[in-house]
């Protein structure tokens, strides 16, 4: 793989972010190759990376996606060249027609959605639709992000579903956010034991995302052994994940530059051009400290050890994170990489105080930057019209 250059070798405007192909593919292989092993299906989740102009690339490994919405439902059929997955938590019956003729596949959040929507459910076949379960088990310590949190809105608990509605043929649980095999094994027990009485009569069952099967220290192996074995116990099944931070997990970068260094009561901050409310809003959503190229993280201010905060651009107070260390006083134009910035970034992003969007690049495999996208203040003002 290719290490990422310099911003000043790439000639990028400031900020960016970077996808780096080499990286996009290493990932796109292992999980292909886990497909193919464990002889299910693995698509590509939008709500964490909907970069449609990289899609030829994921074409390549994967055939289909799945979206939360009726325009992620539209940005599949038109540029993944494949009807969707679709889940929403909850549909209307204006869109509703919309999102049957983009999706291949629609799993309803409640049991009256099933029956608000029966009368504009086709019968012939041309869709799939499926119910999503509550396994009421999720290792996701972040309540934020947990689906099966108590009172969740999401899904059915097996309490409340005696038999399987009329129409559905398949059933769709979410359960994990950068969880391990482990988390899914579990899971799947917890299903077979408390959903027994609904397998049976099913035709598919989606596993939805976070599995980070990309992730350095995740059980590759335990993850294909878990599926074949359900997959043997369950042969009628056909089986589907949808991870999303997987696909772009570790594969590009978000470049930045200090614009101003500022002192007080002792703690050095350092303000960049990007925000992380912004640009980067799972830092302070999660929150967690993220990896800058060259500096360590620290616990505390330590300013011996050229520690700082660094200080996002936008007007909200706590726009900020820190510390880190570096080898070196910062300086006014000195450039930043912020690591591993691909997945829930570019799709979360806002125009918040009408401060610049990152551009982003692709940087392909033979060194040769291609510049997707740039933003302007057209595009500001185009969302406040």
């Amino acid at each position: 793989m290719t290490q990422a250059p310099s911003l000043d070798t790439l000639k990028l405007p400031s900020p960016s972010y970077v996808l780096e192909e080499d990286k996009l593919r290493a990932n796109l292989s292992l999980i292909r190759s886990v497909a193919d092993r464990a002889g299910v299906e693995i698509i590509l989740a939008f709500k964490a990376y909907a970069l449609w102009k990289t899609f030829p690339i994921i074409r390549e490994y994967i055939a289909h996606s799945t979206a939360s919405s009726i325009w992620e439902a539209q940005l599949a059929y038109e540029e993944m060249g494949a009807k969707a997955h679709t889940f929403s938590p909850a549909y209307t019956e204006e869109e509703f027609p919309t999102i049957l003729r983009y999706s291949s596949h629609v799993s309803f959040n409640s049991l009256s959605q099933i029956e608000r929507m029966r009368p504009l459910m086709p019968r012939d076949g041309s869709v799939s639709f499926g119910l999503r379960i509550n396994p009421e088990y999720s290792a996701v310590e972040t309540d934020l992000y947990n689906p099966c949190a108590p009172g969740s809105r999401f899904g059915v608990p097996a309490s409340e579903l005696a038999e399987l509605p009329e129409g559905i043929e398949g059933l769709h649980f979410h359960s994990l956010c950068e969880g391990s095999a482990e988390d899914l094994e579990v899971t799947l027990g917890l299903i077979e034991r408390n959903f027994a009485h609904i397998l049976l009569h099913i035709k598919w069952l989606n596993m939805g995302g976070g599995h980070l099967m990309t992730r350095k220290d995740y059980d590759v192996e335990r993850l294909v052994r878990v599926l074949q074995e359900f997959k043997a116990r369950h042969p009628q099944l056909q089986l589907i994940l949808e991870p999303g931070s997987a696909f772009a997990w570790q594969t590009g970068f978000l470049t930045s530059r200090v614009v101003d260094i500022v002192e007080h009561h002792g703690i050095r901050t350092a303000i960049v051009d990007v925000s992380f409310t912004c640009h980067m809003p799972d830092c302070l959503e999660m929150p967690y400290q993220p990896a800058i190229r060259g500096a360590k993280t620290s616990g505390e201010y330590r300013p011996e050890a050229h520690s700082y905060r660094i200080g996002g651009n936008s007007c909200l107070s706590g726009d900020f994170i820190g510390y880190w260390e570096f080898d070196h006083p910062l300086e006014i134009g000195e450039q930043i990489i912020f690591e591993d910035m691909l997945h829930y970034t570019t799709v979360k992003t806002t125009m918040f105080n009408g401060i610049s969007h990152p551009s982003i690049s692709l940087l392909r495999s033979s060194g040769e930057v291609e510049l997707l996208r740039t933003f302007d203040y057209a595009d500001y003002k185009g969302r406040m019209d």
